[in-house]
């Protein structure tokens, strides 16, 4: 077994591979606290520069699952299937898709994450509700699959605790894009979160954590080769994040727009790629066959999508009838000439909504659930010179500067619509 930390840093920065002693070593190390934060930073870089072969990953990825507990949801009386998204900007499918998919007679035990980046984290906004909880016991997360068919909470401590601590550790060393790293982040908690089934929605364009095609599609392959390996049924939809999805960005704002979608509303946009998704898991479930096959678009349109969602953030502690703070500070970002939107950048956007305090900086930071920016056009719309194309929410003025550098050639006016791009790129199974 390997004992120096630095000989394992020094082994993946200069290109070569790391055995299967020295990836448990630092596993089981880097868990412990037995290896330090910034020595762990040191190796994330290199592994983002250098990249790892098929077989280290699937051995960092193993022990990953293997430094905590597994969770056992044969108990639970419906099949399992979750859904995973790699991060967008304004994307809050998961808050809908959920209890959509629920609706239709799965359970669905979302472990989600907190804001990398320039994307937000299904939790933060989640926790723009006020009392509802992130944190669950894992008999509470069972009982909740059992009684209202999904749940969205922070994984366990006791659950992929090494995937815990590097999961924050990337969000502020700026190595979040490394596909090995996200596979296995992704992999191991879903893997251990025991689901029977998982359909992995891999963003692709300027606001993804991976831009270009080619790379996203191998994170796709990736990480579908890793679900099927460890007995999960694994679907990726290959999904475009070149402009915000729907048109709130930020904690609270996309909250409140995901509940417009659960009762009938909604942009398009937001439904077409939630329907999408939604109907990948209920054939991943079984739930599509038979005499009375299940169908997301009717639980949405009758009301049975939004009845799971009340039913869920209730057990969670949430309370819907309670006002929300909203920002006190209002900016319109206006289109510089008429003509037709063709471009309003994802990712600028999303840097934009995490400088006005959506998103944070350390580790430790909190979060704003009122600040974000709503879309009031998209690509493709006829605009006016001087219009309102975004309107930037934020909790003080002195944010408003730094949001509106980043905005800075991010709407983009001409005399032609853009030509259309497709939600839905690819499927990959």
């Amino acid at each position: 077994m390997a004992t120096d930390v630095l000989d394992v840093i020094r082994t993946k920065r200069d290109g070569g591979v790391l055995s299967d002693e020295q990836i448990r070593f630092f596993v089981e190390g880097y868990t412990a606290g037995t290896i330090a934060d910034e020595q762990a930073a040191a190796l994330c870089m290199a592994i983002l520069l250098r990249d790892m072969e098929a077989g280290e990953l699937a051995t960092w990825t193993r022990a990953m699952i293997e430094s905590g507990e597994r969770l056992d949801l044969a108990g639970v009386g419906r099949p399992t299937v979750d859904k995973h998204s790699t991060g967008g900007v304004g994307d809050k499918v998961s808050l809908v898709l959920a209890p959509l998919v629920a609706a239709c007679g799965a359970a669905v035990p979302q472990l989600s994450g907190r804001g990398l980046g320039h994307t937000g984290g299904t939790l933060d906004k989640l926790e723009a509700i006020p009392g509802w909880r992130a944190e669950l016991a894992v008999d509470e997360v069972v009982d909740q699959l059992r009684d209202v068919g999904a749940v969205i909470c922070a994984a366990s401590a006791a659950l992929c605790p090494a995937d815990r601590k590097l999961y924050a550790l990337r969000d502020v060393t700026a190595t979040v894009e490394a596909v090995p790293l996200i596979a296995s982040s992704i992999m191991s908690k879903k893997i251990a979160e025991g689901t029977g089934a998982l359909v992995l929605d891999v963003k692709v364009g300027s606001g993804a954590f991976l831009p270009d095609l080619d790379r996203a599609r191998r994170l796709a392959d990736t990480m579908v080769g890793l679900g099927q390996a460890h007995g999960v049924r694994t679907v990726a939809l290959i999904t475009d994040m070149d402009a915000p999805l729907g048109r709130a960005c930020g904690n609270g704002l996309e909250v409140d727009e995901a509940v417009e979608l659960l009762r009938g509303g909604g942009p398009p946009d937001l439904l077409e790629v939630t329907l999408a998704l939604a109907r990948e898991m209920v054939a991943l479930a079984g739930l599509d066959a038979g005499p009375d096959p299940a169908d997301p678009a009717a639980a949405l349109d009758d009301g049975r999508a939004l009845a799971v969602w009340e039913a869920m953030i209730r057990a969670q502690g949430g309370d819907l009838d309670a006002g929300r703070p909203m920002a006190t500070v209002h900016h319109d970002v206006r289109a510089p000439a008429a003509g037709y939107l063709r471009r309003l950048d994802a990712r600028s956007v999303g840097v934009a909504v995490w400088r006005l305090g959506a998103g944070r900086s350390r580790k430790e930071d909190p979060v704003s659930p009122t600040a974000g920016a709503v879309c009031l056009r998209k690509p493709g719309d006829r605009v006016e010179a001087g219009e309102p194309v975004l309107t930037l929410h934020a909790d003080g003025q002195d944010r408003l500067d730094a949001a509106l550098a980043a905005l800075d050639g991010a709407v983009e006016v001409g005399d032609e619509p853009p030509e259309p791009r497709p939600l839905v790129v690819e499927r990959i199974s």
